[in-house]
C-alpha cells in the first residue's frame, strides 16, 4: 500500500514528525518498506507563465521564453523542454534557490541571458516524469510559491501489509491504527447521503449468492465530460503510485485508494439494463479495459448487462462500456464479493489489479454504499451532474455479521506478562473503531466490519499488545521447571542423515512442494497428483507426488551452469490424492552426476555408477541398523536394467537407478543421473539397542562356495543361511563373487563366510557340520544353489 503523507495526516492529527511516523508504523506492524521524502528544499521555486516563446538563435532545441513570475516584469528564461510553449504554466526555479545539488544562478546560454530555471518533475524530485516542464493548471496563480501550491513538502510511504490486515489497504483504516498508537483521534469523513435529483436508475440482480450478496449502484446524468481532474486530487494519486488517466476513472480510483472500497464507472448510454452478478458460462469471451480478450468459465463472476457479460466482478471492467472523452452520464458501481470467489482468478488470466489484490483479502461489506455517496458528492463538485436514487441489491444473510469477543482481563495478564490499565485498554481498542463494553472480568469487544481478522480472544491481546508497544512489555525468563526431550532410541536422527549426506560430498536442497503439471506427466508421476486451488503460477499448479521431478530440475540448472559434478539431496514431503483425503509422506531423495570422485591426481577418474549410489544409501541404512534388498524394477522414468525397488524385510521402501535416457533428454540432460528415493520413516526406523554378553567360547568358521543362477542374489542367499543356520549362526558375510571358467553359463559362483559360536559352551565339530548341512540343503531347496567343487 503506497500513500501521501499528507493525505494521511488529514485523517488523523498527529504532532508526530515523519521520522517518528514511520518508526510508530513499522512498530504497530504496518513495515515502512519505502519512504521518499517529496518536494523537500524548494524555498526560492514559484509558479510562472510562459508569457512568449521564441527560437534561440544560436540553437536548434532551445527556446528564449518571457516568464511571468509574479514580479510585474518578465522574466528572459532560455529552457530546451520540447513542451514549452507561450500560454504553458510551469514551476520556476529563481536566481539563489536549490533544486537538489544545482543553485541556480544567472547565466548565458549561447550568447543569451537566461534568469532561472524552468523545472520538470523529476528535477524538483516530487515525480520521476523527466520528459517536459510540470505541466501546472492554467489557473495557477503566477508567483505561488509552488510548496504551497502543491501542497510540499510530502512524502509517499510504501507500507508492506500482511495479509490480515486487508483494512490497511486504504488511507483510512490505516489512520485508525495511527490514532491508537499516538493517542490521536480519526477525523469524521463526509459521506452524507446525496439526496437524487433525478429519477433514472438501472435495476441490480444478483444470482450469485454468498460470491456477491451486495452490490450498489447509481446513475449521474449531466456529468461535464471537460472536467479535468483537480490537482489536489492528481497529485495524491501520483504519490500514490497511481497515474490520473481521466476524472471519473480517477475518482473511483481516489475512493480506492482512500477508503479501501474498487469501484467501477460505466458509461449509462452503452448500458441496457438489468445490471447483474452471476457466475460466467464456459466459452463466454469478454475484451477487458486494457484490451486483452479472455474467455471465460463458471470460476469467473461475471457482471452482466441484459445478461451479456460487461465485467469480471473484483478484476476489471470490459470495454464496451467503458466511459471515454465524451461521456456524460454514468453509472457508479461499488460491490461486496466474498475473497474465496476473486483469490487466484486474476492469476489464471496474467492480471494483477488494485481491485482483486483488495478482494482477494477481504473489503468492508458495508463500505460499497458509503463510497458511493462520497463519489457522488466529489463529482457533482468537480463536474456537476444530476444523481439518482441509490440503487442496492443486498442478500443480508450472506453477509459476515460481526460477532462480540469476550476479552479476559487475567487472560490478557497472562499472556503479556504484564498489566496494562483497564483505561488504556479501553483506549486502545475504542481507537481502533472497536466497540467495547466492560463486563465481569474483563470486556466484551465487537470489531468492526472492515476487520476480518479479529476472530478470537487472542487477536485481541495482539492488538493491545501492538498498540501498548512491545517494547513496554518487559522481558522476563519463563518460569517452571524445563522439560528435556532426549530422542528416542527406536529412531535414527534425521540431523544424522544429514550430516551423512555431507560427509559424502552431497548439498542439501529445498524446493518448493508444488510443480508443473507437465514435469509429473513427463515423468509418468502425474497419477493421484492434487492441483492446487490457487497456485502461484500455472508452473506450480500441482502438488508434488515425489521429491525427484525437483531435486533433479534442481541438478539441471547447475549442469547447465558447467557444474559437470553435482550431488544434491533433500528431505521433505510428498502429496498424494486418496479416499480418505490428501495423504502426506515424508521422503529423503538424492540425485547425483558426473564423476566419482572430484579430479584429483590419487585416484584414477571414472563416471559415477549405480554402485557408489547403493553405496551412500547403504551408509545411511547403516544409522538405523538396517538391511536393506535391491530388487530389480523398471518404472517408466527409469533406465531399464539399471534401477530396482528397495525393500526393508518385505515392505518396499523406495526405489533406486540411473534415470531414462529419453527422460533425461527430455529434462535437457546431457550426463547420466543417478538417484534414490525413498520413505523416510521407514529408514528412520531401528530395532531398540539391546545389551548383551560377549561370549567367552571361540568362533568357529567355515567358508562355502556356492554355485547359483544369475537370477539369484546375494540378499535371498544371506536372507536363506541365515534362517537355516539357527541360533549358532552369528554372521554371513559375502567375500568372494567369480564368473568364468569352471562355472556354467548363466550362473556365477559366490563365496560365503559363515561364523558359527555359542554363548554356554565351545562348539563341537559336530555341531558346526550339523549347522553347516542345514545352510547348504536350504540352499539347495530354495535357490538351487550347489557347492562348487
Amino acid at each position: 500500500m503506497k500513500f501521501s503523507e499528507n493525505w494521511l495526516r488529514q485523517h488523523v492529527k498527529t504532532s508526530a514528525s515523519r521520522a517518528e511516523l514511520a518508526a510508530t508504523l513499522t512498530a504497530i506492524g504496518l513495515e515502512v518498506e519505502d519512504l521518499t521524502p517529496l518536494g523537500e528544499g524548494l524555498d526560492g521555486v514559484v509558479v510562472a507563465r510562459i508569457v512568449s516563446a521564441e527560437k534561440h538563435p544560436q540553437a536548434d532545441k532551445l527556446q528564449v521564453c518571457a516568464v511571468d513570475a509574479g514580479l510585474g516584469t518578465p522574466l528572459q528564461i532560455v529552457c530546451g523542454a520540447p513542451n514549452a510553449r507561450a500560454g504553458l504554466v510551469a514551476p520556476l526555479a529563481t536566481v539563489g534557490a536549490r533544486i537538489g545539488e544545482l543553485t541556480i544562478k544567472a547565466a548565458k546560454l549561447r550568447g543569451v541571458e537566461s534568469n532561472g530555471m524552468l523545472c520538470s518533475a523529476k528535477e524538483l524530485g516530487i515525480d520521476a516524469d523527466a520528459s517536459g516542464l510540470l505541466e501546472l493548471p492554467d489557473d495557477a496563480p503566477a508567483g505561488t510559491p509552488l510548496t504551497e501550491y502543491l501542497g510540499l513538502p510530502d512524502a509517499s510511504i510504501e507500507l508492506k501489509l500482511t495479509p490480515n490486515r486487508a483494512d490497511c489497504f486504504g488511507v483510512r483504516g490505516i489512520a485508525f491504527d495511527v490514532a491508537a498508537a499516538t493517542g490521536s483521534t480519526v477525523e469524521p469523513l463526509d459521506a452524507e447521503a446525496v439526496a437524487p435529483v433525478i429519477e433514472a436508475t438501472v435495476a441490480v440482480e444478483l444470482h450469485a449468492e454468498g460470491d456477491a450478496p451486495r452490490f450498489v449502484g447509481r446513475v449521474i446524468e449531466g456529468i461535464d465530460p471537460q472536467a479535468k481532474t483537480p490537482l489536489w486530487m492528481a497529485q495524491r494519486l501520483l504519490r500514490s503510485g497511481v497515474r490520473p488517466v481521466s476524472f471519473l476513472v480517477d475518482v473511483t480510483q481516489y475512493l480506492m485508494l482512500e477508503l479501501g472500497q474498487p469501484m467501477h464507472a460505466y458509461d449509462r448510454d452503452l448500458l441496457k439494463g438489468p445490471i447483474g452478478v452471476r457466475r460466467a458460462r464456459a466459452g463466454e469471451q469478454l475484451v477487458l479495459l486494457n484490451g486483452d480478450s479472455v474467455v471465460l468459465d463458471s470460476q469467473f463472476l461475471a457482471i452482466t448487462d441484459s445478461d451479456r457479460v460487461i465485467g469480471l466482478a473484483g478484476l476489471m471492467g470490459g470495454n464496451d462500456t467503458k466511459v471515454g472523452a465524451q461521456t456524460r452520464n454514468v453509472f457508479l458501481e461499488a460491490a461486496h464479493f466474498a475473497p474465496a470467489a476473486i483469490i487466484g482468478r486474476s492469476r489464471r488470466l496474467g492480471l494483477h489489479t488494485d481491485a482483486a489484490h483488495r478482494f482477494e483479502r477481504g473489503v468492508d461489506p458495508e463500505l460499497p454504499r458509503i463510497a458511493i455517496e462520497y463519489a457522488t458528492r466529489l463529482i457533482r463538485e468537480i463536474a456537476g451532474g444530476s444523481p439518482g436514487p441509490v440503487v442496492e441489491a443486498v442478500l443480508p444473510h450472506y453477509l459476515p455479521a460481526p460477532q462480540a469477543i469476550t476479552l479476559r482481563r487475567a487472560r490478557l495478564v497472562r499472556v503479556l506478562g504484564t498489566t496494562v490499565r483497564d483505561a488504556e485498554v479501553e483506549r486502545i481498542l475504542s481507537a481502533l473503531g472497536l466497540a467495547v463494553e466492560a463486563v465481569d472480568g474483563g470486556w466484551s469487544i465487537t470489531p468492526p466490519t472492515r476487520r476480518f481478522d479479529l476472530v478470537i480472544e487472542e487477536d485481541l491481546i495482539e492488538e493491545v499488545a501492538r498498540i501498548h508497544g512491545y517494547d513496554a512489555i518487559p522481558v522476563t525468563l519463563p518460569g517452571g521447571a524445563t522439560r528435556l526431550v532426549n530422542p528416542g532410541e527406536t529412531r535414527a536422527s534425521e540431523f544424522d542423515l544429514r550430516r551423512q549426506l555431507v560427509a559424502r560430498d552431497y548439498l542439501e536442497a529445498i524446493n518448493f512442494s508444488f510443480v508443473d503439471a507437465g514435469l509429473l506427466e513427463a515423468w509418468s508421476l502425474a497419477v493421484g497428483s492434487i492441483p492446487l486451488a490457487n497456485p502461484l503460477s500455472a508452473e506450480l499448479g500441482v502438488m508434488r507426488t515425489s521429491l525427484l521431478p525437483g531435486l533433479v530440475a534442481a541438478l539441471a540448472r547447475n549442469t547447465s551452469r558447467q557444474q559437470a559434478r553435482a550431488r544434491l539431496f533433500e528431505l521433505g514431503r510428498t502429496f498424494a490424492a486418496s479416499a480418505g483425503g490428501p495423504q502426506e509422506t515424508r521422503r529423503i531423495a538424492a540425485v547425483a552426476c558426473g564423476d566419482a570422485a572430484s579430479e584429483q591426481w590419487g585416484v584414477a577418474s571414472r563416471k559415477l555408477d549405480l554402485f557408489d549410489l547403493k553405496g551412500d544409501l547403504d551408509s545411511l541404512a547403516a544409522l538405523s541398523n538396517a538391511q536393506l534388498e535391491y530388487r530389480p524394477a523398471a518404472p517408466p522414468f527409469a533406465h531399464p536394467g539399471r534401477s530396482a525397488d528397495v525393500f526393508r524385510g518385505e515392505v518396499r521402501i523406495g526405489w533406486i537407478g540411473q534415470l531414462h535416457p529419453r527422460l533425461q533428454e527430455a529434462l535437457g540432460i546431457e550426463t547420466g543421473v543417478h538417484a534414490f528415493e525413498l520413505d523416510l520413516d521407514a529408514l528412520l526406523e531401528r530395532p531398540l539397542p539391546r545389551a548383551r554378553l560377549l561370549s567367552r567360547f571361540p568362533s568357529v568358521r567355515r567358508d562355502l562356495a556356492f554355485v547359483v543362477a544369475d537370477a539369484v542374489s546375494w540378499a535371498q542367499l544371506r536372507e536363506t543361511a541365515s534362517r537355516a543356520g539357527g541360533d549358532l549362526l552369528r554372521e554371513v558375510d559375502l567375500f568372494d563373487r567369480y564368473v568364468g571358467k569352471g562355472v556354467g553359463d548363466g550362473c556365477k559362483s559366490l563365496a560365503m563366510r559363515l561364523i558359527f559360536q555359542d554363548d554356554s559352551r565351545t562348539l563341537t565339530e559336530q555341531d558346526v557340520d550339523s549347522a553347516v548341512a542345514g545352510v547348504v540343503a536350504a540352499l539347495d531347496e530354495r535357490h538351487g544353489a550347489t557347492i562348487r567343487r
